[in-house]
């Protein structure tokens, strides 16, 4: 079956997902959040076969989602390291992470969870707020056509 693109939607999560929807490229900066940066580390991280790893990396690059640079180490390798773009993921990770925490584990199952570096205390979920600080659920939001910039 030949994949469907979003890349015309007007939908933001459409074209989002049509970038990052997979679950390679969404592992991949994971790792790079946590780190990761060179090729075999990916590889071993994932346990992804080569020719979908560097797709996933040269669509990610392309994409400016990461960037390559010289090895941080001053080897002849190459290192991958997240743009800003890139880094600006991470409350999606989080927030998938959260979800999951909830609901795919259960109460006494080991699973990992995100903590803030300074006191390795959990952090708070991720909620939605409306401009004057209410919190907002599902039934408060509601989706309208116009242009990005509104």
């Amino acid at each position: 079956m030949k994949r469907t693109s979003f890349n015309d939607s007007v939908c933001p999560i459409a074209r989002s997902l049509d970038l990052i929807g997979d679950w390679w490229t969404l592992l991949i900066v994971r790792d790079a959040l946590g780190g990761i940066k060179r090729f075999s580390e990916f590889q071993r991280s994932l346990g992804a076969a080569k020719n979908i790893l560097s797709s996933r990396l040269k669509t990610l690059v392309a994409e400016g989602i990461l960037e390559i640079g010289p090895a941080s180490d001053g080897s002849a390798y190459q290192e991958y390291v997240l743009t800003q773009k890139g880094k600006e993921l991470y409350p999606i990770l989080i927030a998938l992470g959260q979800w999951g925490n909830q609901y795919l584990f259960a109460e006494d199952e080991a699973c990992s969870r995100a903590v803030d570096r300074l006191n390795l205390q959990p952090i708070e979920p991720i909620r939605l707020h409306a401009k004057d600080g209410r919190v907002l659920g599902a039934e408060d939001i509601q989706v309208i056509p116009g242009n990005s910039g509104e």
